[in-house]
């Protein structure tokens, strides 16, 4: 039932600056392919057949990147190079991409907005890029499953340190079953005195269509921005909304320490240079 996902790829990237100031964040390099990537990879592999890439101004990067290169690719031809051509040709086909501008920043309510027309009346998938998840089972597709049960959204939950709330959307959930909770309340950014439990949400989620009412209805923020979490809060007098600890780890790549630790973790993981980053790191640490 879920073929269809939004990428929110509108952002300025501020967090790293002066980096993004040239080039969108989704398009960072984490090792050897962009961050939004991994994103469309994993929706790939739930099943999805359609993404709306919800972009703005200086982010033409991300279509080219999606796009055919034919010079590209007849110049690794020529060269004998079939493997960078192989790839190069698999990122074009990897699914049917629907782009939509966010002219005004008004936060990731907005931008998830700016998608309506085209997800239609049916439920789907969003990501954010900057979220990296290493998985066995994707994320997204762990969420599907127990959307396809409830028919209902479903959020991707994770704990967090306690100190640690006033950086996320926060719920209080009464549990149901191991890992997963039926969502009373949520709260954007609580200070941690304030937090109703340590259970954050992170970018990963299954909507249904009336996420658009609702965020058509959501006042601006302090900020003036419209927030995702204000338009699921306003869905739980007329649906059940659930949330779920997903299995797998996540890697804040929004955050320099994140994208740090998220390119030593996967780099190590790698065949082709994951021994070469271990024998790297002995190295260093004989030094420390």
């Amino acid at each position: 039932m879920i073929k269809k996902a939004v990428f929110p790829a509108a952002g300025l990237g501020t967090r790293f600056l002066p980096a993004t100031k040239a080039q969108p964040k989704e398009m960072l390099n984490l090792i050897d392919k962009p961050l939004i990537q991994y994103g469309i990879e994993e929706v790939v592999n739930s099943g999805i057949e359609n993404i709306i890439i919800v972009t703005s101004k200086g982010k033409n990067s991300i279509e080219d990147y999606f796009d055919y290169n034919r010079e590209l690719e007849i110049f690794l031809e020529e060269r004998g190079n079939f493997e960078a051509l192989r790839e190069v040709k698999r990122i074009s086909d990897l699914i049917k991409i629907f782009y939509v501008r966010q002219k005004i920043p008004l936060g990731l309510g907005h931008a998830v907005l700016m998608a309506k027309e085209i997800v239609g009346e049916e439920p789907f998938a969003v990501v954010l890029a900057d979220d990296i998840i290493d998985s066995k089972v994707p994320c997204i597709k762990q969420l599907i499953n127990i959307f396809e049960k409830f028919e209902s959204s479903v959020l991707a939950l994770e704990r967090v340190p306690i100190e640690e709330t006033k950086f996320y959307g926060i719920v209080k959930g009464k549990q149901i079953s191991d890992g997963l909770f039926e969502i009373e309340d949520m709260i954007e950014k609580p200070d941690p005195s304030c937090a109703p439990s340590d259970l954050a949400i992170i970018g990963r989620y299954i909507l249904t269509p009336k996420i658009f009412d609702s965020l058509s209805k959501t006042s601006p923020g302090a900020k003036g921005e419209i927030q995702l979490t204000d338009a699921i809060k306003g869905l739980l007098g007329k649906e059940k909304v659930y949330g779920f600890i997903f299995e797998g780890k996540r890697y804040d790549a929004g955050d320099k320490f994140g994208f740090i630790k998220a390119t030593i973790e996967l780099s190590l993981k790698r065949d082709d240079i994951g021994d070469k980053v271990k024998s790297f790191i002995k190295s260093l640490l004989e030094k420390l």
